[in-house]
């Protein structure tokens, strides 16, 4: 997916930068990372409270085998599918993912006090 396509999909929460990780791309927005794009799927973050909600909507957790061959939830979930095809959908998850990436560094700093 290219810059642009991935820009105009998240308008709605304001400019967003995007760099390269993960053989994929971050996507920022307001200085945290809140989706990332790997091998052409479009993911967002998530965390305690709207993990729920992503799950109940479809979406589906990003897991990985790790070393020990455990599984590795990672807190990222693909898109609900109603997010696909509808911007008003896409805006939501898109304001619902930044949520959860803005509570989750304010967390890791208060950690860090």
């Amino acid at each position: 997916m290219d810059n642009a396509a991935i820009e105009e999909m998240f308008e709605a929460v304001g400019p967003v930068t995007i760099r390269r990780m993960f053989g994929g791309k971050g996507i920022y927005a307001r200085g945290v990372i809140f989706a990332l794009e790997l091998r052409g799927e479009l993911m967002l973050k998530g965390d305690a409270e709207s993990g729920p909600m992503l799950e109940e909507a479809g979406a589906v957790r990003w897991r990985y085998e790790g070393r020990s061959g455990k599984p590795v939830a990672m807190p990222y979930w693909t898109l609900p599918d109603e997010a696909l095809d509808d911007p008003e959908m896409m805006a939501k998850w898109a304001r619902i993912a930044l949520d959860a990436a803005i509570r989750v560094t304010e967390r890791e700093i208060d950690q860090r006090k």
